[in-house]
């Protein structure tokens, strides 16, 4: 027997998944080339644009003298250009003062005016290759500058994927080369579960939740949700929908907290608070189908005699059942395992230990 008592019920739902890193980049060339230096190890710390490994540029740097010297001779052709314009200029003014005291003929003049408007027109040309050797040249020393990659953020060196004498490949895809190293910042370390499609309504941003990575069994760490997915997935091993559930941790005290450690979590979807409750062993379920009903009740020790009660239940945690229906009185609750009491009729002796709660 057990009294019907108050209770601190925290409803929770249990979800597994991984820890993992929110700021984290993983480093890739945009050249393609032999890694030349590599200036760090896996485990170094790292700072904003420090730099991490260089790509072997000799190709890149004969590719920019390459384009300093068209830059240069283009210039040189200009100069050229202006200079024979200026030139022509001055005849045409001559030939034009000969041609209106008729001394030249008309097609003498012509021909010196067409000879100015041509030149005109190849410096016009060569300005526009000087354009282009120039782009070419800031196309060069972009690449050139690719060949020296930095990090991009404070953090440490969490994988090396290339050694000194590999070639770096400019790809997305994940083949060998494409990827450089992995920089993440330890700071930024949270939990990501996978939550049940049936569980999701009852989750909230806020809500506080216990995680227990695999690795440290006896010790929870705090965490409080900070995000929860819009859009249902299925994930590979997994049977129905699941939402993504990130979970950011509070404090990890002295557990040492890896990325892509196997963690539990279990997030507490309301708030602590003294309700009547009884014990779950007391709680019978009966469903018809046919007539499309269903009830919780539980049987009252009525002077030796158990009393068939329906009751209405709220929250409920590994233990206990929130009874939101009232109850009169001081009474005392059968409890038992279920095999038993899913054959106790109403009306039965009743002959029974009081559980001390």
């Amino acid at each position: 027997m057990a009294p019907v008592s108050q209770r601190v019920i925290s409803p929770s739902i249990l979800a597994s998944g991984s820890l993992a890193h929110y700021e984290q980049v993983m480093l890739s060339s945009e050249v393609i080339g032999k890694v030349a230096e590599i200036f760090v190890e896996e485990g170094d710390r790292v700072k904003t644009g420090q730099l991490v490994l260089r790509v072997d540029d000799r190709n890149f740097l004969a590719g920019l003298e390459q384009a300093e010297a068209s830059v240069r001779l283009n210039t040189i052709d200009i100069e050229r250009q202006e200079v024979r314009i200026e030139n022509l200029g001055r005849q045409f003014e001559r030939t034009r003062s000969l041609f209106e005291r008729n001394l030249v003929g008309e097609e003498e003049f012509d021909t010196m005016r067409n000879q100015l408007a041509l030149a005109g027109i190849d410096l016009k040309s060569s300005r526009e290759r000087l354009a282009q050797a120039r782009a070419q040249l800031e196309q060069v020393n972009d690449q050139l500058s690719k060949t020296r990659i930095v990090s991009p953020i404070d953090g440490v060196v969490t994988s090396l994927d290339i050694k000194v004498g590999e070639t770096a490949i400019a790809s997305s895809t994940n083949i060998p080369g494409s990827s450089l190293m992995t920089i993440a910042n330890p700071r930024s370390i949270y939990t990501e579960v996978l939550v049940d499609e049936a569980d999701v309504a009852n989750l909230a941003v806020g809500q506080r939740a216990e995680i227990v990575a695999i690795a440290y069994p006896d010790q929870p760490i705090r965490g409080v949700v900070r995000y929860i997915a819009n859009t249902a997935k299925i994930e590979p091993g997994r049977q129905g929908l699941s939402f993504t559930v990130e979970i950011d941790i509070l404090e990890a005290g002295d557990v040492v907290l890896r990325p892509g450690m196997s963690c539990r979590a279990e997030i507490f979807t309301a708030r602590d608070q003294a309700v009547p409750a009884v014990p779950i062993q007391a709680l019978i379920f009966e469903e018809d189908r046919s007539r499309l009903l269903s009830e919780y009740h539980i049987f009252v020790n009525e002077d030796g005699v158990a009393r068939k009660t329906p009751v209405q239940v709220g929250a409920s945690d590994d233990e206990y059942q929130e009874l939101t229906s009232n109850i009169e009185g001081e009474v005392e609750i059968v409890v038992g395992p279920d095999r038993e009491l899913r054959h106790l009729l109403d009306g039965d002796r009743l002959e029974a230990t009081r559980v001390e709660l």
